[in-house]
């Protein structure tokens, strides 16, 4: 096992610790500094040095569960070197600040359990559902070669992550273990809603390089491809939906400008994802029908549970 810490040009005591932590545990931990890139140049500098057959993403502001790291470890280390999964996938819990209550992602109504399978054998994911950077281990020889790029100095990269090199996974392994904790509640953290629509415009880069990045039309498998959409609609519903809220003319107008750009860039797409349930709701006429669509985000916010 090893630990790869990214110093994106901390300014705090993180080099410092990170050096201590080096120190400790020789060969184990390996500490890479740079000058500030953001979240995209961080990830990509660990996909670049890691040299383990798996590789993990952890955000500072998240932690993994002990337990559940050692059946992580202990499945990682029982696949045959000839047999190894593109993929390993496990649950995540959101551990919302001031909240008793943790929500957890399982996927066990839609993956196998405990063995190696293709996407011909995964069932059906239920809105909130999602494979999100928290579930997802790939084998570091995908990552290393899917031809990922994250833009620098650009938050909500995960989506391209936990997307992109989809298409590229034949085979994944799921364990039914809660091993990554999700933290939400920090003020001013990039999740928060009130700082997704002052970064509005980084969600939406992200946004239009999800549509221009991969070609839906030209991944083959069926399963791959509808579960691709279904993520690509939810990153699109809540780009509008924030957009709305924000409540400027501005931001309106980027709205359109957004379904617009998917509209000339594929049109197939486009009319795939305006003429659904979700792109008619976030395209409501008027001032009363974007109060109906925030209304509607409120409510499923709450009874979803999703940050």
């Amino acid at each position: 096992m090893e630990i790869l810490i990214i110093d994106d040009g901390s300014t705090d005591s993180t080099a410092a610790l990170a050096r201590q932590y080096e120190e400790s545990y020789p060969g184990i931990v390996k500490v890479y500094h740079q000058d500030n890139g953001g979240h995209g140049a961080a990830v990509m500098t660990g996909i670049k040095h890691a040299s383990g057959c798996f590789t993990k993403v952890v955000d500072s502001d998240d932690w993994v569960e002990p337990c559940a790291y050692e059946k992580i470890l202990d499945a990682l280390r029982s696949f045959p070197p000839e047999g190894l999964p593109d993929m390993v996938i496990s649950n995540f819990v959101y551990e919302k600040a001031g909240k008793k209550y943790k929500k957890t992602v399982r996927y066990v109504n839609a993956l196998p359990v405990e063995r190696i399978f293709t996407w011909d054998e995964v069932g059906r994911f239920r809105k909130g559902q999602y494979l999100l950077m928290h579930s997802i281990i790939y084998q570091t020889e995908l990552i290393k070669n899917c031809g990922l790029e994250l833009p620098r100095h650009t938050f909500y990269v995960d989506n391209l992550y936990a997307f992109l090199p989809l298409r590229d996974v034949r085979t994944m392994y799921y364990l039914d273990v809660d091993f990554y904790r999700y933290f939400i509640g920090r003020e001013g953290q990039s999740v928060q809603e009130a700082t997704m629509i002052e970064r509005i415009d980084q969600q939406l880069h992200v946004n239009r390089l999800m549509c221009t990045k991969l070609d839906l039309r030209e991944i083959e498998n069926k399963h791959l491809r509808e579960y691709l959409f279904s993520y690509l609609e939810i990153v699109t519903t809540i780009s509008s939906v924030l957009l709305q809220r924000s409540g400027t003319e501005e931001n309106i107008r980027k709205k359109r400008e957004l379904w617009g750009f998917i509209r000339s860039h594929n049109r197939s797409l486009y009319y795939k994802l305006r003429y659904r349930v979700m792109g008619q709701l976030v395209n409501l006429p008027g001032t009363a029908g974007r109060g109906i669509s925030s209304s509607v985000y409120k409510v499923t916010r709450k009874v979803v549970g999703f940050n």
